[in-house]
Order: structure tokens, then sequence, then C-alpha cells
């Protein structure tokens, strides 16, 4: 039984009445409404004086009725802003268990080095003679991501993940058209236990998709990739460890195959983290591989700016990397950005090195760690997982057999039948508990997935707290508590969404209401707003 302040928490949960506040607020958990609504379009947070008559050079684009943008004080302002993210989670906040996102800890060494001036304030257009400690820190990254995956060149300027399959998608394409097969390779094979953008990322580029179905293990039976293999197959694109949590133990069969019927391999390297260090993709066969550096080198999700998914190649698509990328030569480093100087690449993907900030932050995650301490981060992520679904697999049930799990578990919704809950219920109870919620409904292999990645991040005292608040949620199911879930959370800012008429139905611009009562329409939890008569 947990305890606080000397007395169990149901003790404590009883003696506190459910009570609607005067404000709507909850001690330190302040109600806060729209900008829309606590702002005034006639006020602004600066005086300043009516500018002297002029002419506007902006023709038939001029506005032509007021923006109607709220006007606040710069307290008004901070306080909005502060509030709102008390409402939100973070990883600075608690555990992050979304499964297949890899939400671990970014350093603040790592930020402290990404705001340097030299690589925070420069200019993609200044004269690379100018960069060169900037171009140098780009290269010696390239140098690690190969050296840690075994291949032979690396596609620096994809944006992210899925812009990385797109690179890495229209690398082949091109291998393809250079050996004129073009017109018949038209066919790309994606298992159903990939990464959702597989499929998008091929279309996109072209192809046409050709699902391949797991085995009862969760695994991908080279058998049932032979059957499918012809002349018309361009690639495959598989991702390892797949989206079960389970690493591909066939792999290197499959990538003899798909070679020996001349197509290529990509690799989905989201979940490279639970690999780094243990083994080099390009050792298995892999031909191209895009790395999450969020993900796996702890750059933020978004990080301020762009994101950062570079691509790796074999020797057999190195020569259709894409510009712009880096050549030493005696002066320094220069990008090379012709094609002429590259007649093999299939072109640009994107315009200047945008995500400087996340290089950094990878570069100093790879330098504060080296060789070693990225491999144990893997295997640590792998142990975490592992923890998980010990303190578990008693409760909750496993689509794919008992078998140890890579860097994140999955458990489906056949445990949650005879309770009449569903993921989504579990979910959303354990908000209520404190915890952001494990990633539901995916992948679509299992029913009612519940997939959980811990990553290397969270210490033992973090994963038991979770794994007793998970066992506590469970057998309240088991015991037949539906109300605690059915309505959940409850302790939430906002109460559970309609999420079907949400997105049927969405409403995309705020409307001025007709009255105080309309105006809070949408706050459950907030009190009838003070009157003064």
């Amino acid at each position: 039984m947990l305890m606080r302040h000397g007395r169990s928490l149901e003790a404590a949960e009883a003696a506190v009445p459910e009570t609607r506040t005067f404000t709507g607020n909850r001690g330190l958990e302040i109600e806060e409404g729209l900008i829309f609504e606590i702002g005034r379009p006639e006020n602004t947070g600066v005086d300043l004086d009516e500018p002297a008559p002029f002419e506007h050079r902006l023709g038939s684009l001029e506005r032509q009725e007021p923006s109607g943008l709220p006007g606040l004080s710069e307290p008004e302002t901070m306080r909005h802003y502060v509030r709102l993210s008390r409402m939100n989670y973070a990883i600075d906040a608690g555990i992050y268990p979304l499964g297949s996102c890899t939400m671990k800890h970014n350093p603040r060494l790592n930020e402290a080095m990404a705001r340097l001036s030299g690589f925070a304030d420069i200019h993609p257009l200044q004269p690379q003679a100018s960069v060169q400690g900037a171009l140098e820190l780009i290269a010696e990254l390239a140098r690690w991501l190969m050296v840690l995956t075994g291949m032979d060149a690396v596609a620096m300027s994809p944006r992210a993940g899925a812009h990385g399959e797109a690179c890495g998608m229209m690398a082949i394409k091109a291998a393809i058209a250079a050996k004129g097969e073009e017109r018949t390779r038209k066919i790309v094979l994606v298992p159903e236990s990939a990464h959702g953008t597989n499929p998008a990322s091929a279309a996109g580029a072209g192809f046409e998709v050709r699902p391949v179905p797991a085995r009862a293990d969760g695994t991908l039976d080279p058998a049932a990739v032979q059957e499918r293999l012809g002349p018309d197959v361009a690639a495959i694109m598989l991702t390892n460890p797949n989206t079960c949590g389970l690493f591909e133990k066939d792999i290197v069969e499959i990538a003899a195959l798909i070679h020996e019927a001349g197509a290529y391999f990509y690799c989905d390297g989201a979940n490279f983290n639970a690999i780094m260090g243990k083994t080099r993709p390009g050792d298995l066969g892999v031909d191209a591989m895009h790395i999450n550096l969020h993900k796996t080198f702890s750059t933020p999700h978004g990080g301020g700016g762009p994101g950062a998914g570079p691509v790796v190649l074999s020797p057999r698509l190195a020569a259709y990397a894409p510009v712009p990328f880096l050549c030493r030569e005696e002066g320094g480093l220069r990008l090379v950005e012709q094609q002429s100087e590259a007649p093999g690449a299939f072109g640009r993907i994107a315009a200047f090195h945008g995500q400087m900030g996340m290089f950094v932050r990878a570069y100093a995650y790879m330098l504060s760690h080296g060789a070693d301490g990225l491999r144990q981060a893997a295997e640590d992520a792998v142990l975490n997982a592992n923890y998980v679904r010990a303190g578990l697999r008693d409760l909750m049930s496993e689509p794919f057999g008992d078998r140890p799990c890579m860097h994140e578990v999955l458990f489906d919704g056949a445990w949650l039948k005879p309770t009449g809950l569903t993921a989504l219920d579990f979910a959303k109870a354990m908000i209520d508990e404190g915890f952001h919620p494990m990633t539901i409904y995916f992948p679509l292999v299992a029913h009612g997935a519940m997939l959980i990645e811990p990553t290397e991040s969270e210490s033992k005292a973090s994963l038991d707290l979770f794994i007793a608040a998970l066992r506590h949620l469970a057998f309240a199911a088991r015991r037949g508590e539906t109300e605690r879930f059915a309505g959940a959370p409850y302790q939430a800012p906002r109460e559970r969404l309609d999420e079907t008429r949400a997105a049927r139905n969405p409403i995309l611009k705020w409307t001025k209401p007709g009255h105080l009562k309309a105006a809070h329409e949408g706050r459950p939890r907030a009190a009838t707003p003070f009157t003064i008569t």
C-alpha cells in the first residue's frame, strides 16, 4: 500500500472532498483561458505613438479589417504561457513511455554547446571559409555515424526521420534508374511490423507498396519475403528492431535474398537506440538507413527548429547521395553543392544545413558518452524495457509469446477483454496517476496494442513507481472498477474529449462567444466566472 504523510493514499483521497473552487483553480494548478479570452484587441502591452501619415507599399495586400489579436501586458503574457506550460507533460517532469518514440532525457550540456555563438549565430549564406568549425563538427558527426553503422557514406541534410526515408528511397530510385530498370522495378515490400511512415515514403517516391505479414512470433519470415520477390521489386523497407520491440533474427538471410533479386535493403533506423555500439547495420546487409538524432542521440523532439534524420548509405548507394555533402581539400572543408560535381547524386533534398543545433547536440552526446558509453546506453535501454516487461507480464498479456524484448515492450488488449475496458480507458487512467500514457493501438499487428519504451534515462526508482502504478490500475480494472476508467482522466486540466467528434468536426478558429456562459464552454472544471454587482 502506498503511503503519504503517514497515511495511505486511499485514506488521503477519501478525506479530500471533491469541491468546485470560486476561481476554477486547484491550489497551484491555475485555470487559464485562451489568449483571446483574456486579452483585449483594443489594448497593447506597449504604449506606441500614432505614426505620422505615410503611404504603405502593400497595394492590394493591405489588411482590410483589424487583425483581432489580443493585447496583453508583459506580466499577463508571461503568466499565460507559464500557466499553459504547467498543464503540459514533459520529459523533465517524469517518465515519457511512448513506445516507438524514444523520449529520453536531453542533457543540459548539449544545450549549452548548441548555444555557443560559433554554432548558434552563423548563417547558411556565410562564406564557407568563415564557418570551418561548424563544417568540421558536421564532418566528425558524419564520421561517427558511419563508424557506428558500418556504412560508407552519409547524407546529413534530411530534416527528420520521414524526410530521411524519402532521401533513402530517392537514392534507391536513382540507383535503379542508373541500371536502366526504372520501368520494371516498381514494388517496395513493407512488413506489417514496420513504422507507419515507411509505406507513405515509398509511395511518395513513386513506388507501389506491397505488404508482408509478420509470422506468429512478431518477426519477418524469409520465406514470406522470398515468395514476393521478383524482377519488379525495387526494395524492402524493414524496421529493426521492429515496432513489436523485437530484433529481426533473420535479417542477414533476408538481406541476402533481397540482394540476390537485384533489389535494395532500406532499414528504418528509428530504433537504432537499441543496438548502437552492439550491431552495425552495414554488417547485416543494409543499404540505406535513416537515424533519428532526437531518438538515438538525445536532441529534443523539434528542438526549436528543424529536426535531423541523417541517412547512411552502403557502397551500393553511396554515389547517389544528395548534395550538399562535405569534401576535404587542402584549404579545409568545402560543401559540394553543384550537381555537376556529383553526377550520381539524385539532387538536393534541403536548401541548407538549417539543423546545425541538432548536429551540435548529437555530437556533444557522442563525445560525452564515448564508444563504450553509447554501447552501455543501448544495453540499459534494453535492460529497462525488459525490467518493465518482467514487472507487468503476469497481469498484462503479450501478443507474441514469452520472449525478451529489445528497447520497448509490447502488450495487447487481450487481458482487458473480461473487464469491458479498452486500451484507451487504461491510458486515460494513467494520466490521473501523473503519467503520460504509453503508445496505444500501434503497432497495428497487435489488437489493442500498448507499447512501452522507458529508455535508458530512467532510474530503477522511476521504473519501480511506474510499474507499481500500472499494477495498481490493472488490479482495479480486474476488480471491475469501471467508473474509474470510463471517464478518466478526472484529475487533468480537461476531461476526456470526444476524439472522434473532434477529428470529424474540428473547430479551427476561435470566435467571440455571445455571452459569458458560452465563453466558458469546454471548461468543465472551472467555476462560474465571478461578477461584482
